[in-house]
């Protein structure tokens, strides 16, 4: 991650257009019908991260960190974790661990993280994901950090047990995202983490900008780190695949990681973010192994076939092709990438010649997510951005440190309009933003928003929405697949026509994880729709006549939606 990164001049001058076009769109925005308020202080999250920084410009520093939302009691209410950083040895700092919060249902969370059993806990935290990797009906979590990374199994009674050294996955590297899938298809969650960079204490080099000073060093400084992948034994025990897979990539400078299922064929498939290196999209064979077509996708380089900062990402169908396009998150001066699936092996970045890429050209966007914010039926997006470099003002005057969060709302057609300055004050308020997470934590059916910021507090934002639209809230529970249903492709059909269809999945973003339910927009349809659940078995549930405005859960296997009820 380049501080002053210009691709060229032709470059830099297209930036003073889109900063007209920008400005342009955000002025006399009339308000929307959604509203996102900051409920961080009345839901109790007083959550701050700490970098440790102390005036060395150690690399970590500027990275973290993520957020997750589970349900780590089982109660049905969405639960929220944040990870934090350390002082560096031999200085003093506060003492830090991983926050997690209990939904109590009300609206409000506590900090459980002492009974949890997380508050002694140092670790140098970077992201986080989780999921039932043992199948006991218990979520798991796994933080991953600047060596070694931690799997915490959920024992139940709100308690958590740190099984790293029994489990065999403690990554030592510089680990930034991770998922959990079931790449085999074997019914138990296998563990895949991207590493950033060989960056150590005692690796730690010397870079300036002013020959004199020190400051952050740019990924170029440093040899890149191979992403691992673990396969659960389904005995509580994970073995290292990566050679065997076909992941090793030693070149590899990763932020961000997603699953899809490219071709539809029912093995998950892997998209990494990579920084200054080229994105990498494995397809899973089904052999046990996975080959990279990054290149001829043409989801590797940019339009102009350079290798951008790839920060979070995730994957979606915007415009109900049928097919996931990729949303990835790159530093400023590069616009976010909005490649679209055009269901042939390819894949066209659709930002360049849209609002979305003017809207993000001068942006550094770590955090990113598809979701339905006005539960229209249509996947809108949201970027979480914050620069690297506290001065970076005076370099570039038209980029800032800190930066408000853009959204963007879908207007089907494959058409976005910016819609950040019209959901109300709070989501714009500048931070150095870093992860970001959705889920419907007060049970309304709309989707509400944590936001984490490098060495500040976490935003939690509630979605107040005026919309009147309805809403399907659908949680999958595996029983030949893996529990939590991760890789599940569910579906809905209205009775207007609306088709819509997400997949069950883990991470995503940057370092962080949303809620694992998915949540269906139905917009102005209140008649009950047709719902369907494919299952990574190959099992397939399908029931007619779901109503809406509900949560329900569909056991593998059962063919019935059942209410969901969240205990208080």
């Amino acid at each position: 991650m380049s501080v002053s990164r210009v691709r060229s001049g032709h470059v830099a001058a297209l930036a003073g257009v889109m900063l007209v076009v920008t400005a342009a769109a955000g002025q006399g925005a009339a308000p929307g019908p959604v509203r996102f308020t900051d409920a961080s202080k009345a839901a109790g999250i007083r959550f701050v991260h700490h970098s440790g920084a102390f005036g060395k410009k150690y690399l970590p520093e500027t990275m973290g960190s993520g957020c997750a939302f589970l349900d780590a009691d089982g109660d049905g209410w969405q639960d929220a974790i944040l990870i934090d950083s350390t002082p560096w040895p031999g200085q003093k700092g506060p003492r830090t661990h991983p926050v997690l919060y209990r939904n109590r249902g009300d609206g409000t969370f506590e900090d459980v993280s002492g009974p949890a059993g997380l508050s002694n806990s140092t670790i140098y935290g970077m992201g986080v994901t989780a999921a039932d990797y043992d199948n006991d009906g218990r979520t798991d979590i796994y933080i991953t950090a600047v060596g070694p990374n931690h799997l915490f199994h959920n024992e139940g009674g709100g308690r958590f047990r740190d099984v790293t050294e029994h489990a065999g996955v403690g990554d030592p590297g510089f680990s930034t995202s991770a998922v959990f899938f079931d790449y085999d298809r074997d019914g138990f969650v296998d563990l895949f983490i991207v590493n950033y960079v060989e960056w150590s204490l005692a690796k730690d080099l010397f870079c300036t900008l002013d020959g004199t000073n020190k400051s952050y060093c740019t990924p170029e400084s440093y040899r890149g780190q191979s992403p691992t992948l673990y396969r659960n034994r389904g005995n509580g025990t994970f073995e290292d695949v990566t050679a065997r897979a076909g992941l090793h990539d030693p070149s590899s400078k990763a932020l961000g990681v997603t699953i899809l299922d490219l071709d539809s064929d029912g093995w998950l498939d892997l998209f990494v973010a990579n920084d200054t290196q080229p994105n990498k999209l494995y397809r899973n064979t089904g052999q046990g192994t996975f080959t990279d077509v990054g290149v001829p996708a043409g989801v590797a380089f940019s339009e102009d076939g350079v290798a951008r900062a790839g920060m979070g990402v995730d994957a979606g169908d915007y415009d109900w092709s049928g097919h996931a396009s990729l949303l990835i998150g790159n530093f400023a001066n590069e616009m976010t990438g909005l490649y679209h699936n055009e269901g042939n092996g390819l894949f066209v970045d659709e930002a360049p010649t849209s609002i979305v890429g003017q809207g993000t050209y001068l942006k550094l966007t770590f955090g990113c997510f598809f979701f339905d914010f006005d539960l229209d039926g249509w996947l809108d997006f949201l970027g979480v951005n914050g620069h690297l470099a506290d001065d970076i003002h005076n370099v570039q005057p038209q980029v800032a440190y800190a930066q408000s969060a853009h959204l963007f709302r879908n207007l089907g057609g494959k058409k976005f309009e910016d819609y950040s300055q019209r959901v109300g004050p709070d989501l714009i308020v500048p931070i150095v933003g870093r992860g970001g997470a959705y889920a419907d934590y007060d049970g309304d059916g709309d989707l509400d928003v944590l936001l984490t910021a490098n060495n500040g507090p976490a935003r939690l934002l509630r979605n107040d929405s005026r919309t009147g639209h309805h809403w399907l809230r659908v949680r999958a529970v595996g029983t030949r697949s893996n529990r939590d249903g991760v890789g599940a492709r569910v579906s809905i059909r209205t009775a207007g026509g609306l088709q819509e269809w997400n997949l069950v999945r883990t991470g995503s973003s940057y370092c962080s994880q949303s809620e694992l339910p998915i949540t269906f927009g139905l917009g102005d349809d209140r008649r009950p729709v047709h719902l369907e659940v494919h299952w990574p078995s190959k099992v397939r549930d399908v029931i007619d006549g779901v109503a809406v405005d509900q949560a329900v859960t569909v056991r593998e296997g059962s063919g019935r939606a059942e209410p969901s009820k969240p205990r208080r």
